[in-house]
């Protein structure tokens, strides 16, 4: 695999059936013009491939993760345990509790592996891209500038 160092932001998902949702988070990303990468891995059916992705976190210059899941939803945390870069989860429809469980997945993570958790769906997938924005507009005046425009209009793209 092959290293982007311009990568700011990693997108996962657990499934490739979570891309509808998660398509809104990379959308605001290409909009904030955030360098980004977008995976597909579960941490149940392949947990030595996230294993593997988290522990090159650091030499593909990653600043932010952003991972959605549904049911059991365990992928944000796995990720979180194995880095000290921010993983921010995003609860997903997966099952009949509605995402519900996913959403109390990742908010129950324990002390010393947090996992900043957005709303279920289209809005926790929006909010995600933009916290990651907000996050690395700490050192990027440019990023800011962006995001104060975004919030006048009406964050709307």
């Amino acid at each position: 695999m092959a290293f982007n160092k311009d990568v700011k932001v990693a997108v996962l998902m657990g499934s490739q059936s979570d891309e509808t949702v998660m398509q809104h988070c990379v959308q605001l990303l290409q909009y904030f013009g955030i360098p980004h990468e977008v995976h597909v891995m579960s941490a149940h059916r392949h947990p030595d491939k996230v294993t593997v992705f988290a522990q090159s976190i650091d030499e593909k210059d990653i600043h932010v993760v952003i991972a959605g899941a549904g049911m059991a939803a365990h992928l944000p945390g796995v990720l979180a345990s194995q880095t000290t870069v921010p993983v921010i989860g995003v609860p997903l429809e997966g099952s009949s509790l509605g995402g519900q469980d996913a959403l109390f997945s990742m908010v129950q993570m324990p002390s010393g592996i947090p996992v900043a958790t957005m709303a279920i769906g289209k809005t926790g997938a929006q909010n995600a891209a933009i916290l990651a924005a907000e996050i690395l507009a700490l050192r990027d005046n440019a990023l800011k500038k962006k995001l104060i425009a975004f919030r006048k209009q009406g964050s709307k793209i």
